[in-house]
């Protein structure tokens, strides 16, 4: 199915365009606004969830300033399972999300029925190593 017609109106054109269409409903003033689809069999469909979030953002008011979609079009749920090899994965939404790198380490504390993961700070663990290192040179 095509994405929202590219003539979708957005901010200032649309907040007008929606005070203009005030006396229609809903889905006739989203539609004329450009946000709906057309499938292969010609018919409609409104994306009134896409209209909303126009219009929200065309009034200052974002709803996702980060993008949090993880680029298939799922947003994260801030959940997960365990899989049949036994372990969780914590996608990249999540990491990237807390500005995450490769090589960042993790305390791993168990608790009754929870999980606690804990990031190292670098630093301080580099530091406490040189102490030991510099205590063992005594």
């Amino acid at each position: 199915m095509a994405e929202t017609q590219p003539n979708a109106l957005t901010g200032k054109a649309l907040l007008q365009k929606v005070k203009e269409l005030s006396h229609l409903p809903r889905r006739e003033t989203a539609k004329r606004c450009g946000y709906y689809t057309e499938s292969k069999t010609g018919q409609t469909r409104v994306n009134l969830t896409d209209f909303y979030d126009a219009v929200l953002a065309a009034k200052g008011v974002p709803l996702d300033p980060e993008g949090a979609k993880d680029g298939r079009g799922r947003e994260p749920t801030y959940r997960v399972s365990v899989h049949k090899n036994g372990q969780i994965v914590i996608g990249s939404t999540y990491t990237q999300e807390m500005g995450l790198k490769p090589g960042d380490e993790f305390e791993i504390k168990l608790g009754y029925k929870h999980i606690h993961l804990k990031q190292v700070d670098m630093d301080a663990s580099e530091e406490s190593e040189d102490r030991e290192l510099e205590a063992a040179e005594l």
